[in-house]
């Protein structure tokens, strides 16, 4: 029996293809440095900072999903997830930083990282050119990989991890429940636009191929944020 998380089938087969770029991400040192507790804590708020102006940009990209939706179930889920980045995930973020002497205003004037500015152009140059489905397989590693995160290290963190917050924040139900939300809507997109054969098409593996991209942006801001400076 799987230990993953059940966030649909295409997210499943997506994470199969994408391999070993998909283990580095989920598995990667700042991951596990959060789950043992040893990430140096220049490194959690260099990546906290970033990860704000990520996530204005993602909130973005998840506007412009709505934009791109066809159907009324597809623009509410998009509009309820850009919610919860926007007034929910956000406020980690900011609370975090306070609690360090780091206010909302300084966190949004963060100078974006290379990487912060690859993957969020990434997502939207994939909706601004694309259809739903190229924004959801470019969203997909993000939101889903950090809900299949969270869940792992609840199960295995340290009991004395200063990062239990924000492992509660992605382990919690509200976030699987968006996780699921958005694995559901990814299936139904596909089987709308594709139909029953999707996985034989071209248009599948272009899809599965972006999923992958992300991924490897996804390691790659890990890798960012373990550096600890800007």
């Amino acid at each position: 029996m799987s230990t993953h998380p059940d966030y649909g089938a295409a997210f499943a087969a997506w994470r199969a293809a994408a391999g070993a770029d998909w283990e580095r991400y989920v598995r990667h040192a700042f991951v596990a440095g959060l789950g043992n507790g040893a990430l140096p804590r220049p490194a959690f708020l260099h990546y906290l900072a970033q990860d704000y102006v990520f996530l204005f940009h993602f909130a973005r990209a998840w506007a412009l999903a709505a934009a791109k939706a066809e159907h009324l179930d597809e623009m509410r889920l998009a509009a309820r997830t850009l919610d919860a980045l926007a007034n929910d995930e956000t406020r980690l973020h900011v609370e975090l930083c306070a609690a360090e002497g780091i206010d909302a205003a300084a966190l949004l004037a963060t100078p974006e990282a290379p990487e912060t500015l690859a993957y969020t152009r990434y997502v939207l140059e994939a909706g601004w050119s694309g259809d739903l489905l190229d924004l959801l397989a470019t969203l997909a590693p993000c939101v889903l990989g950090y809900g299949e995160i969270g869940v792992r290290l609840a199960r295995e963190a340290a009991p004395g991890t200063p990062y239990r917050p924000w492992i509660d924040t992605y382990a919690g139900e509200a976030y699987q429940q968006t996780c699921r939300e958005v694995g559901a809507l990814t299936d139904a997109a596909i089987a709308r636009r594709l139909g029953p054969g999707a996985t034989a098409l071209p248009r599948w593996q272009a899809l599965s191929a972006r999923f992958t991209t992300a991924t490897r942006l996804e390691g790659a801001f890990w890798d960012m944020g373990l550096r600890g400076h800007p």
